[in-house]
């Protein structure tokens, strides 16, 4: 069977289609699965929690390059227990706010995936993307969560 469309239409069909994805999940160590977001190659997510003394909001942000996990940047609003910039390992610029990023780490995670023992509803782990939010907290606190960017068609 032949289509034939008119006026570019065809290549306005084309393009309209949605760029190939990557399946950002969360399972816990038997297997179960917890949460399932979409994440287009080039688009990015973040894991986001509040710090457990000082309670602001903390954030470790990831992107999907060519189908791998990769740790691009960081938001620290304090220097506050176990945060902070290590030299080397991307640049600490000011969010104008008190507080700083941590831009341009540039880190690939090894085969796409890392464990994540999210804490109580107090800290609030979550995973934040486009598609959407879901608390690991909420869903599996204190179990062993392994977090992988799998290939998939957003779907």
């Amino acid at each position: 069977m032949t289509l034939t469309l008119k006026g570019g239409l065809l290549a306005l069909l084309l393009l309209s289609q949605p760029a190939a994805a990557g399946m950002l999940t969360a399972t816990l160590v038997d297997g179960a699965e917890v949460a399932r977001l979409p994440v287009p190659e080039g688009e990015g997510w973040c894991v986001l929690w509040r710090h457990s003394v000082q309670g602001f909001e903390v954030k470790d942000c990831y992107e999907n390059r060519a189908g791998h996990m990769v740790l691009v940047r960081s938001h620290q609003p304090d220097f506050a227990a176990g945060l902070g910039h290590l030299i080397g390992r991307g640049r600490q610029v000011s969010d104008g706010e008190g507080g700083y990023w941590i831009e341009d780490i540039d880190e690939p995670v090894p085969q796409d995936s890392y464990i994540l023992r999210p804490g109580s509803m107090a800290v609030d782990h979550r995973l934040s993307a486009a598609s959407g939010e879901v608390s690991l907290s909420a869903l599996a606190a204190h179990d062993r969560v392994r977090i992988t960017l799998e290939p998939g068609d957003g779907e």
